[in-house]
C-alpha cells in the first residue's frame, strides 16, 4: 500500500500535510506537560469490543460514538441534532473538587461561581430560538447547593414547556425527601447522579443512598460518570449495586484531561489518547482530550452488561460523541451536491477523492455514465458510495471529512481528514 501511496505523489504530499499538522498538535500538547499513549495503542481492542457488541445487538449512534445497551434517555437521543434539547446552570458553585472538572475552561468561570446566571430569561429565550422545546436539562457545579431556586427552575421550565422532559445533575450531596417530593410536583423526569469512586467506599454509599431516595420518586434515576481505565474491576461491581438499585441507566463517559491538574492524572499512570480525536479540529466542547483506555473501558463494560443480564441501560459515551452536535449543527446548515458529498452518521460531510493519474480515471468512468464530480486542482471528487467503483479502475481512493465554516455567502467547505481506502475496500 505504501508503495501504491508513494506512486501518487501529489496524494502523498496531501496525506503528509496532514500527518505533519496532527504530530505538531500532539507535540504542541505534550509540550505542556501531558504523556501520550503510544499512537493506536488501543485501537486494536475498542474495534474488537466494537465488533462483538454489533454482534450482541448493542445500539449505535453518531458513528460509533455512542454505544449503548438497553434504556436510554431521550435526553441521550437527542444530545446531537436535538435543538429543542439544552442544559442550563444557575451557577458553577460546587462542593467538589474533581481532578478532572473541565468548568474552569468555561468563559467567566469565577464570575459564573461568585453570581446566578438569568436564568428565566435564557429559559424563556430558548422557547423563542427553536420550533419546539424537547428536553431542558439543569447542571452546575452543584445544584443542590441552591436547591430552592432549582426547584424554581424546574416549576418554571415545566409552565413554560408542559411537555419537555427535564432531568437534574447532582452528586446527590444533600438530596432529601422534601426536594425530592417538590421536583416529582414540578414534574421532573429524571435525576443523574454522579459517584465518585476516587473518594472512596464512604462517598460511593452516600452516592447509592442517594439514588436509593430518589428512586422512591416518579423520575427516572440515573448515573453519569467517567471511567478510569484503573477502576474498571470495581466500575463493575458498581453495575451491579445500581442494577440492584433499579437505576434505569448510566452513561458511562470517556475520561478526558481537562487542560490543567496534569499532576493529578500522571500520578494516576495516565495518558492521553494517541491520536487525540478521530478527526482533529477546532472543537468548541470544554472537555479536553481523551484519556487512553477509558473508551475501551467503557466498552468493556457495555459487553459486561449485556453479558451479566444486567437490567440496566448501559451507554458508552466517548468525547467524540460530545464533539458531535457541534460539527451536525455547521453542516446540516448548509446542504451540499447530494451527487459528490454524503452528511455520513459521523455527522461530517464526506466526499471521495483521486488524485496524480487516477484523476482522469475516474473523471473519464463518470463522464461515461452520466454521474456528477468535483473537480480541484490535485483532484477530483466523488459520492463515497462509489469507492468500489474506482477501486475497479485500478484507482486508489481516499475518503475525504469535512465541515461547513461560515455562514450564508460566506459559507466555505474545510477539509479535515484524508483517509486512504485500500482495495479490498477498507479504510487504512
Amino acid at each position: 500500500m505504501d508503495d501504491m501511496v508513494s506512486a501518487r505523489p501529489t496524494l502523498a504530499a496531501w496525506l503528509e500535510e496532514y500527518a505533519a499538522i496532527e504530530r505538531e498538535f500532539v507535540a504542541a500538547m505534550a509540550a505542556e506537560g501531558p504523556v501520550f499513549a503510544p499512537r493506536a495503542a488501543g485501537r486494536p481492542r475498542a474495534d474488537e469490543l466494537r465488533e462483538t457488541l454489533r454482534e450482541r445487538g448493542a445500539r449505535f449512534m453518531n458513528g460509533g460514538a455512542s454505544v449503548s445497551t438497553g434504556f436510554l434517555s431521550s435526553a441521550c437521543a437527542a444530545c446531537v441534532g436535538g435543538c429543542g434539547s439544552r442544559t442550563f446552570y444557575i451557577n458553577l458553585r460546587c462542593n467538589r473538587n474533581c481532578y478532572f472538572c473541565f468548568n474552569p475552561n468555561q468563559a467567566d468561570f469565577e464570575e459564573h461561581c461568585a453570581r446566578d446566571t438569568p436564568w428565566r430569561e435564557e429559559l424563556e429565550a430558548f422557547g423563542r430560538e427553536v420550533a419546539e422545546v424537547t428536553h431542558v436539562g439543569l447542571t452546575g457545579g452543584e445544584p443542590l447547593l441552591c436547591s430552592d431556586e432549582a426547584l424554581a427552575f424546574f416549576a418554571r421550565a415545566r409552565e413554560l414547556y408542559p411537555d419537555a422532559h427535564l432531568r437534574l445533575y447532582t452528586s446527590g450531596m444533600g438530596l432529601d425527601e422534601a426536594f425530592c417530593a417538590k421536583a416529582a410536583e414540578c414534574g421532573l423526569n429524571e435525576i443523574r447522579f454522579s459517584v465518585k469512586l476516587d473518594e472512596g467506599e464512604g462517598a460511593v454509599e452516600e452516592a447509592l443512598a442517594a439514588i436509593a431516595l430518589a428512586r422512591r420518586f416518579p423520575f427516572d434515576a440515573m448515573v453519569e460518570m467517567p471511567v478510569v481505565p484503573a477502576e474498571l474491576e470495581r466500575m463493575k461491581l458498581l453495575l451491579r449495586q445500581l442494577d440492584d438499585l433499579g437505576v434505569r441507566g448510566i452513561n458511562l463517559l470517556e475520561l478526558c484531561y481537562p487542560h490543567r491538574n496534569w499532576g493529578d492524572f500522571a500520578r494516576r499512570g495516565l495518558a492521553l489518547k494517541n491520536p487525540p480525536f478521530e478527526v482533529l479540529y477546532d472543537y468548541g466542547y470544554a472537555g479536553g482530550m481523551a484519556v487512553a483506555g477509558s473508551e475501551e473501558a467503557c466498552l468493556e463494560l457495555v459487553l459486561f452488561a449485556l453479558d451479566e443480564g444486567l437490567s440496566l441501560g448501559v451507554h458508552c459515551c466517548t468525547l467524540d460523541n460530545k464533539n458531535r452536535d457541534q460539527v451536525l449543527q455547521r453542516n446540516r446548515a448548509v446542504a451540499l451536491d447530494p451527487e459528490v458529498y454524503e452528511l455520513g452518521d459521523d455527522c461530517f460531510y464526506r466526499t471521495a477523492k483521486a488524485f496524480d493519474g487516477d484523476k482522469e480515471k475516474v473523471s473519464a468512468y463518470l463522464d461515461g455514465i452520466g454521474a456528477r464530480y468535483g473537480v480541484e486542482e490535485d483532484c477530483v471528487s466523488f459520492h463515497p458510495a462509489r469507492v468500489a467503483e474506482a477501486v475497479g479502475l485500478g484507482v486508489l481512493p481516499v475518503l475525504s471529512w469535512n465541515v461547513v465554516e461560515g455562514q450564508g455567502a460566506d459559507a466555505y467547505i474545510r477539509e479535515l481528514k484524508l483517509q486512504v481506502v485500500d482495495e479490498s475496500g477498507h479504510l487504512r
